[in-house]
């Protein structure tokens, strides 16, 4: 350890501790079982990093867990976990997020002395570290919600030491993300804290200055939503009180969107290997064991009609591709990308393609006769679903009309893309 750093930490947050997956389950269950374990896998690099970098303290800023899950496996995992750095010498701070709060086995753990686990009012812990005083605070979610700011419940900072604040908060709000505990990065700034550990939202933020305001993200994905880089932060505080912060990479596997062009291309086995091109280079690019990618082709293409109606078929060329370069796979291919202009036909198809287009081509509305048969069909889909499943038709009815709408959309272009098709050589 470096004499001149006198206390170190990694801060953490969002583990979310053996996740269930729900589409990505049913789309692939031999990828469900790599992301289902990668939780765990993630948080024994984490602690492995913590032993390596020779840490003072490890920092979990809340969701350890996924709600309000049963399994007194995950706890003995974490437990097991956690008397590695007890063993060393290593302390860990956690605060409970809402997830934890709902947790029925956060009251039942018992964990090494080593770690403390901040309560529902708030308190300081104070550590010695070569001369340097370390406070660190911390308040933890007594209820899955929590409707005001956190931050007026803080202790002061204390004087002449390195406060450090841990938080779980929307902060002013993210999309994707429930409103809990919202603060203002303002008051953050001017909190007289030197670094605040947050968690909640899952895209990693730092927000540097008099104080660092660190939001790590959650350390391994579980889907495209939650595409991109996933890490931890490494904080240093130097003998003389300063802060430096580095981010350092823990995940084993990376969602992300691959753009494909085909501006240009005009047939079929071109497109193929245009896609596996960009499938190659983003291999190369990213360096997590495994990579999963959803293709995204873009541009203008004489060939849209087929591309939406064989959309499995380029989903297959895709996977064998992936299987052939090893360690990728393939969450779906999405089209965005446009037709080019055709000369105007004649004829009962083509009348009958006009006249859907302009009924289901954002922004038309299609007819109210057509909303409700789809509202009908999705909620016969609900109730035919398991309850842990009907999630995957919105969470509330705005999510569920916009789903309504985007299926329809997709749905009509699929038609006109088999009417085009009759009319066509392959």
């Amino acid at each position: 350890m470096d004499p001149l750093v006198p206390y170190r930490l990694i801060h953490t947050a969002d583990l979310h501790l053996d996740s269930p997956l729900k589409s990505l389950a049913l789309r692939d269950p031999a990828l469900a079982d790599i992301i289902g374990n990668a939780s765990r896998t993630v948080f024994e690099r984490i602690i492995g990093l913590c032993l390596d970098e020779r840490v003072n303290a490890l920092l979990i800023a809340g969701d350890l867990y996924d709600g309000a899950q049963t399994s007194m496996k995950t706890a003995r995992f974490l437990a097991q976990q956690l008397r590695r750095l007890d063993a060393a010498g290593i302390e860990t701070f956690i605060i409970r997020g809402n997830h934890d709060a709902e947790s029925r086995i956060t009251g039942q753990l018992v964990l090494p002395p080593s770690v403390t686990v901040f309560g529902a009012q708030a308190s300081v812990e104070m550590r010695d570290a070569g001369g340097q005083r370390i406070a660190l605070h911390g308040i933890s979610f007594a209820k899955p919600h929590a409707a005001e700011s956190l931050l007026p419940r803080y202790k002061q900072p204390v004087p002449e030491a390195v406060n450090i604040g841990l938080m779980h908060t929307s902060l002013d709000g993210s999309e994707g993300h429930d409103h809990y505990a919202p603060c203002r990065l303002s008051d953050l700034e001017q909190s007289g804290f030197h670094y605040w550990a947050l968690g909640h939202i899952h895209a990693r933020a730092h927000h540097a200055g008099a104080v660092h305001i660190v939001m790590p993200g959650i350390p391994q994905g579980r889907d495209i939503g939650e595409a991109g880089g996933k890490s931890v932060t490494l904080v240093s505080v130097a003998d003389d009180g300063s802060v430096s912060v580095e981010e350092r990479s823990t995940a084993i596997a990376r969602f992300a969107r691959v753009d494909v062009p085909l501006d240009g291309l005009t047939d079929w086995p071109e497109i193929v290997a245009a896609l596996g091109a960009s499938l190659r280079a983003a291999r190369r690019a990213y360096g997590e064991d495994h990579l999963v990618l959803r293709p995204v082709l873009t541009g203008a293409s004489p060939l849209l009609w087929r591309l939406r109606r064989d959309q499995a078929v380029l989903r297959e060329e895709a996977v064998l591709c992936a299987e052939g370069i090893g360690s990728l796979w393939i969450d779906k291919v999405e089209l965005a990308c446009t037709d080019t202009p055709r000369p105007d036909t004649a004829g009962p198809l083509a009348e009958l393609s006009r006249q859907v287009a302009a009924m289901t081509t954002p922004p038309a509305v299609p007819p109210a006769a057509v909303m409700a048969e789809a509202d009908a069909v999705m909620d016969v889909l609900a109730k035919a679903l398991p309850r842990p499943l009907r999630g995957l038709l919105g969470d509330d009815p705005a999510a569920q009309a916009a789903l309504r709408d985007q299926l329809l959309h997709e749905g009509a272009a699929e038609v006109l893309a088999h009417l085009h098709g009759t009319g066509d050589a392959d």
